[in-house]
């Protein structure tokens, strides 16, 4: 997989409190990723821009919610998260903050 293809599959981390805790306790980061996008594809981004070794990947697609604009009805985008599991050892640090 191409440079230019590893950076349009990860398109950036999803922080909430449920993927900090997740990535607390038991190694697990959470990413938004494209539609298109498959396990295979999201195991070697992460493992080659973040140099990490990616034990598990799992992926769910989030449907768009429906809401309410005045008197029409429209639609959000639906998109792609994926949870990753690091090997023992490894871990990646969004906020950058040298300790």
């Amino acid at each position: 997989m191409n440079q230019e293809r590893m950076l349009q599959v990860l398109i950036a981390p999803h922080l909430s409190e449920k993927s900090t805790l997740a990535a607390d306790e038991s190694s697990q980061h959470v990413f938004r990723v494209a539609v298109d996008a498959d396990k295979r594809e999201i195991k070697q981004a992460v493992e080659s821009l973040f140099d990490v070794k990616v034990a598990r990947v799992q992926v769910s697609n989030c449907k768009g919610k429906v809401k309410r604009f005045g008197a029409r009805l429209g639609q959000r985008k639906a998109w792609k998260k994926a949870v990753v599991r690091l090997e023992p050892g490894h871990d990646i640090d969004f906020t950058g903050a040298e300790s």
